[in-house]
């Protein structure tokens, strides 16, 4: 072929774009250099590779159930949903949480997952609720939550290849939120799972959650650990893990695993305005879990060792006003009548620095430290109290149950009806008082606004009982104690107020006027 019939041929397909005419060209065996095809390659990006997740998930798997519970009681919400607070009133929550469950709801208490009223059904048992739970010994011991299986009377176990067994409850704990149960089958080995040493456990790590999410069966999600020792306001033993695996209604009760296939915590509340996850769950830590498992299954229940005085946080106004070099240890708003704090001498105002030589950080770190102690147990509590330290020896009295437990004395709030006694302002403290009609304390009848009283949440109607530990009962008391405590150099001084909801302490600065 001429060059002259080859340049001509290319015009034509140049200029007509056919495919026939293209082919043509090819047939000849002669393709232009300018026209040879280039095919891109597909896309391949040479990244570091993530850790699969499956062969862990297949090990543990089988050692993962989902839990059905039943009851001649219709619950009143489904007790899978995730949302768990021991048991406690909704008005006995801290104010965030209360406004977020009058919204949305929590168990027995309405919201968006409501069935109905509660009502009494006799005869056939009914599915009252449906949660998670995994086996911690070959002979068919399991944990799961307690607020899974607490108003239960019959208990179903479903193993990952949809058998199912019949179990019995061997005890729960409300304060912990943690069951165990029991499944009978003498032929049969259960594979199992070991608790981690959550000591070691960093946040950053990996977490696999396996459980029962909207009662769908395994499903496997994953996250990392977000942080340690939440309080949620669940109960004074709360010490969280938060993690960021995605959590939902059903998982209650299922494990979260490292990547050895160890139990790190176990799931037990969810925080969502939604109802779904957002990533933020919290697990119950494996150490907390393991001693709580082991009682239960020894004895049924779990005894801990009981002082009885309300606490509050020591802040460093507080820790000011007292001449505490630091804001740490639990402030003593009042002790219990008849409890072992009180016949040990441990009074209002006193501020718990140690058990047994082992300094206290604060409220929640006391009451596990007394917890930790058998009913029984003779403890020497440290205290600073008027400026100096001391101790006491004190016998542990047993824990008695959450639902004996009041969460306040009310009874002890101080009238604020009007009456005939004088009323004197503090300009420089922003309050107006007056004696309380039964003599004991002083009602405060007026607050500024603008005034650190109103910051710290002093109101119209509470009780003044006590300045820096002496009680008070003109106005004048105040203003004699406050220039005692400002010759001692002290800028602060620390009242104790009486409510409706029982006593507390607070600081107010004394370094004006």
């Amino acid at each position: 072929m001429s060059n002259t019939t080859t340049s001509n041929t290319t015009k034509t397909i140049l200029r007509t774009g056919t495919i026939a005419g293209l082919a043509a060209l090819m047939m000849t065996g002669s393709l232009p250099a300018m026209l040879t095809p280039a095919y891109a390659e597909a896309v391949n990006v040479q990244a570091p590779q993530v850790p699969s997740f499956a062969d862990l998930v297949s090990a543990v798997s089988p050692a993962v159930v989902s839990i059905r519970v039943k009851s001649d009681v219709q619950q009143a919400s489904d007790d899978s949903n995730g949302f768990s607070f021991n048991g406690r009133d909704l008005d006995q929550l801290p104010d965030p949480l209360k406004r977020f469950f009058k919204e949305w709801g929590m168990p027995g208490q309405g919201g968006p997952d409501k069935h109905g009223p509660r009502a009494e059904r006799h005869g056939k048992l009914r599915p009252v609720a449906q949660g998670s739970g995994f086996f911690i010994s070959e002979d068919g011991y399991l944990v799961t939550n307690n607020h899974v299986v607490s108003d239960g009377q019959a208990y179903t176990v479903v193993m990952n290849d949809g058998t199912e067994y019949d179990a019995k409850l061997v005890g729960k704990d409300q304060r912990t939120d943690l069951a165990v149960l029991k499944v009978d089958a003498p032929k049969k080995k259960f594979t199992y799972v070991n608790w981690a040493d959550d000591s070691k456990v960093r946040v950053g790590d990996w977490v696999v959650a396996v459980g029962n999410p909207f009662g769908l069966g395994g499903t496997v999600t994953s996250g990392i650990v977000s942080a340690f020792g939440r309080d949620i306001g669940s109960g004074p033993y709360d010490d969280y893990i938060q993690i960021d695996a995605p959590v939902n209604r059903g998982n209650s009760g299922g494990p979260d695993f490292n990547l050895n296939g160890q139990v790190v915590g176990i799931n037990t509340a969810i925080f969502s305005p939604s109802g779904g996850s957002v990533g933020i769950a919290f697990a119950i830590p494996a150490s907390t879990a393991k001693s709580v498992v082991n009682e239960l299954i020894k004895n049924g229940e779990v005894k801990r060792g009981w002082l009885g005085v309300q606490i509050q946080p020591v802040t460093k106004d507080i820790a000011e006003s007292l001449g505490l070099a630091d804001a740490k240890g639990a402030l003593v708003a009042e002790p219990q009548a008849g409890s072992p704090g009180e016949k040990a001498g441990i009074k209002q105002g006193d501020v718990i620095t140690a058990v047994n030589g082992d300094p206290v950080k604060d409220p929640r770190d006391l009451a596990k430290r007394i917890a930790g102690f058998a009913p029984g147990t003779k403890v020497d509590v440290s205290l600073w109290r008027d400026g100096a330290s001391k101790s006491v020896k004190v016998d542990l009295g047993n824990l008695p149950a959450a639902k004996d437990v009041a969460s306040n004395d009310s009874d002890q709030g101080q009238s604020d009806n009007a009456g005939p006694a004088t009323e004197k302002a503090l300009a420089n403290l922003g309050i107006t008082v007056k004696p309380s009609d039964d003599g004991k304390g002083l009602a405060i009848t007026n607050v500024d606004q603008n005034s650190d009283a109103a910051d710290k949440g002093l109101k119209v109607g509470q009780t003044i009982t006590s300045v820096n530990n002496q009680e008070v009962a003109k106005a004048d008391d105040i203003t004699k104690i406050i220039d005692q405590a400002k010759k001692s150099g002290r800028t602060k001084a620390l009242f104790q107020i009486q409510t409706d909801n029982g006593s507390r302490f607070v600081a107010l600065p004394i370094s004006q006027g």
